[in-house]
This record gives C-alpha cells, sequence and structure tokens, in this order.
C-alpha cells in the first residue's frame, strides 16, 4: 500500500520533470537556432568584412559547444571549463 503510494508519486514526477524537460527544449533549443541564425547572417560579404580565420574561428567554436552537449547528453556528469568566445 505505502509502497504503492510511492511507486504513483515517482511515476507522477517523472512526468512532471519530463513535462518540465520538453518545454524547456523547446524553447532553448528554438533560441539557439534562431541565433544560429543571426550568426550566419554575419556571412554576408556585402554587409561585413571578414577573413577566412576568423570565420573558422565561429564555426569552430560553435561545433566546440555542439561536442560539449553531445557530451553531456551521453555522460549527464561530464563538466567543463567555461570560456567565453573572443573573436581575433
Amino acid at each position: 500500500a505505502a509502497s504503492d503510494v510511492y511507486k504513483r508519486q515517482t511515476y507522477y514526477m517523472s512526468i512532471e520533470n519530463n513535462n518540465k524537460f520538453k518545454k524547456l527544449a523547446n524553447a532553448r533549443v528554438n533560441k539557439a537556432i534562431k541565433l544560429i541564425k543571426l550568426i550566419g547572417n554575419l556571412s554576408n560579404k556585402s554587409h561585413y568584412s571578414y577573413s577566412k580565420k576568423q570565420s573558422k574561428q565561429i564555426i569552430d567554436a560553435l561545433q566546440q559547444e555542439i561536442n560539449f552537449v553531445k557530451n553531456k547528453f551521453n555522460s549527464p556528469a561530464g563538466g567543463r571549463e567555461v570560456k567565453d568566445f573572443e573573436i581575433d
């Protein structure tokens, strides 16, 4: 009886946590995609001037962050040093 109540509570907490995850994931991934598209706009040579090295820095920084995210989902305990991006 008591263990059944605990199992039900755990089940509903799991559903609630997944709903929270989905809500936040949808919002954050859509926001990230929008911002990545804005970064892509920087490639317009008629509005901006940049070197191959600078464009590579941007792409490498984004790819590195994607790799960190992949690793965190594969091993959630994995941490890393947080360092802000700065172009040369």
